[in-house]
């Protein structure tokens, strides 16, 4: 079969969210090397997080696949910062690796509108017709409208182990030697970027007692509600590096491919090997690492925080000076991968080339970290490239939305000098898109795409017509000189506490609960901060033409010197630059007020 609307290259987890959406709307082809890697989790085998769960509760209510997955395949779930506001409380499930993978596989390789294409793509080029021409290392040509390419860490890698190198993209995977070359021919700028995984240790090498253990929630949630039957069958543990640990590191520095200079891709700064732990942190005698489990029936546990690119035999050490870990066996060794990454600031909002229109590219080869991330990337791009195949019009996700669209516009406008890794503190307005309001403001947008359909649509409006009906009757319902709402303020009430005043309310599921108790207690945070959004989107258009940035003491050093060296004539201009945060921003215009010049442009 030739001549589909939509290609999508590599079975990852944005190759995975490109061929599910795309297929929504036409026959789609994914083409990858090996069909038994399709969903792997080479990394940790969890889902969500600060910054990445509210990412996948976006995913699912626009029709994506990965929370269903996560859900589906939990041994372990938590909400973490659960003791702060909704704002930052985030869902976080460990996953069986392999039952992720076979399920992933299940479903890609069970659904009639994805056709399975084996092979290596090896170069890429116009139709003459405004299509593409994918050709594989085996001389075949594959022929389609729009080309998604999701080659994660693979094009041109290398891993590291110490100094010793060989070209792979992940531990014993081929790279994708060719795909670099169309790229550049084009025009793209290609960057090389660095990343890590940590060593997985035999579980039975390992002292569990003398470990902190962290129980699964009792009650847990999930991603698409309730997640699956094993979801708190298996806790997580703490441990922890120690001086000796330190001190091997410090006297083995040489040994590591980074500080001796050979790996010149960037490495990334939210996820450091405990190389750059050490060094970079020499004030620290200890740091936290956390020991999970790779599943129920494995034998492996990962060693999260201990990321490494040094040699196997210093790694032997390191693990053993670890409380719990003195007799441990590592099964599988920590290494570094370096590979080509694109400049995002040569993409659209929808992911597309600049250079190559009909040609979109998703997840880390974008210079992304994360499951979640390159997720969330191959669901805007599969529906974009189908769209585009079908020439229907574009639909863009904002930054205003949530999570989602806080990822694309930082990509596109401000890119990334390092491996980007999604962040609560990223997302200016982060109260108004909370995790547990994701279907709320992503739903709609999802029909509006073609990805949801009316059915589920329908469903997320019944609920928040229960929700606010849950608030009509706290609020008409009075008590001890007081309505419910307004005991429901108070911060030592839950709804639990104000229906046993006697105040009686709907039939509410405990989604719907939550969301009622949020929405009351936050109301006049959450007013505020729609205020402010609203203040701001006005502001956007202040002039800034004469502002002396450099005597600006509000900002943030690394704003001052970009605004001076860029020298925006907008806040909306100011906004895009990178490395100026949303409070440099506020700092401009309480200036821009103070100073009396502003004008509208």
């Amino acid at each position: 079969m030739s001549g589909w609307n939509v290609i999508v290259i590599g079975g990852g987890h944005a190759g995975i969210e490109a061929a599910w959406a795309a297929a929504k709307f036409s026959q789609v082809a994914l083409l990858i090397g090996n069909p038994a890697t399709v969903g792997r989790m080479p990394c940790n085998p969890a889902v969500g997080s600060p910054g990445k769960s509210q990412l996948v509760f976006e995913l699912h209510a626009l029709g994506g696949l990965m929370g269903r997955l996560a859900d589906d395949t939990a041994i372990h779930t938590r909400v973490l910062n659960a003791s702060k506001g909704p704002a930052v409380q985030s869902l976080r499930v460990q996953n069986e690796r392999d039952a992720y993978a076979e399920h992933a596989q299940d479903i890609i390789f069970g659904h009639p509108g994805i056709d399975i294409l084996r092979g290596e793509a090896a170069d890429l080029r116009g139709d003459g017709r405004g299509g593409w021409v994918v050709t594989t290392t085996d001389g075949r040509e594959f022929h389609a409208r729009s080309v998604v390419v999701a080659a994660g860490t693979f094009m041109r890698a290398q891993t590291w182990y110490g100094r010793q190198t060989r070209p792979e993209g992940r531990q014993g995977e081929p790279p994708a030697r060719f795909l670099s070359s169309p790229l550049a021919r084009a025009g793209h700028v290609l960057k090389r970027y660095k990343t890590g995984t940590p060593p997985r240790v035999r579980a039975d090498s390992v002292q569990f007692g003398e470990l902190l253990q962290i129980p699964a929630d009792p009650q847990p949630r999930g991603f698409t509600g309730a997640p699956g039957p094993r979801a708190t069958e298996s806790p997580t543990w703490q441990t922890y590096t120690t001086l000796e640990t330190h001190r091997l590191i410090q006297e083995n520095i040489h040994e590591s491919p980074m500080y001796a200079g050979d790996i010149e891709g960037r490495g990334p700064r939210y996820c450091p090997s405990i190389e750059d732990k050490v060094v970079k942190f020499a004030h620290h005698d200890r740091h936290l690492l956390f020991v999970e489990p790779d599943g129920i029936q494995t034998s492996e546990v990962y060693l999260q925080g201990f990321s490494s690119s040094l040699p196997p035999h210093l790694q032997d050490q390191l693990v053993r000076t670890l409380p719990g870990f003195g007799r441990a066996v590592i099964q599988r060794y920590a290494y570094a991968v370096e590979y080509d990454v694109v400049d995002s600031t040569e993409l659209t909002l929808n992911l597309e080339s600049r250079h190559m229109p009909g040609v979109f590219t998703a997840g880390q080869i974008n210079g992304t970290s994360g499951y979640e991330e390159a997720a969330a990337q191959g669901l805007i791009a599969g529906t974009a490239a189908a769209r585009r195949a079908q020439e229907l019009p574009e639909q863009f996700v904002t930054r205003e939305t949530g999570y989602i669209g806080v990822l694309l516009d930082d990509l596109v406008f401000k890119g990334s000098d390092e491996p980007y890794r999604m962040m609560t503190s990223r997302v200016e307005h982060r109260l108004l898109v909370r995790q547990d309001n994701a279907d709320e403001r992503m739903t709609p947008i999802g029909v509006k795409l073609g990805l949801v359909a009316t059915a589920q649509a329908e469903r997320v409006s019944q609920k928040y017509q229960q929700v606010q009906a849950g608030i009509s009757a706290l609020e008409q319902q009075r008590v001890q000189g007081n309505t419910g709402d307004g005991w429901l303020r108070r911060p030592e009430f839950t709804l639990s506490d104000v229906e046993a005043l006697g105040l009686s309310l709907p039939q509410l599921s405990a989604e719907e609960r939550e969301a009622v108790e949020i929405r009351v207690k936050y109301a006049g945070y959450i007013e505020r901060a729609k205020t402010q959004l609203k203040a701001e989107a006005r502001a956007r258009s202040l002039s800034l033409s004469g502002i002396n940035f450099a005597a600006i003491s509000t900002l943030s050093n690394e704003a001052r010197e970009k605004l001076a060296r860029h020298q925006p004539q907008t806040v909306e201009q100011a906004s895009r630059i990178s490395g100026v945060r949303h409070a440099d921003i506020s700092a401009l215009l309480v200036h821009v007020k103070q100073a009396g010049v502003s004008r509208e442009t």
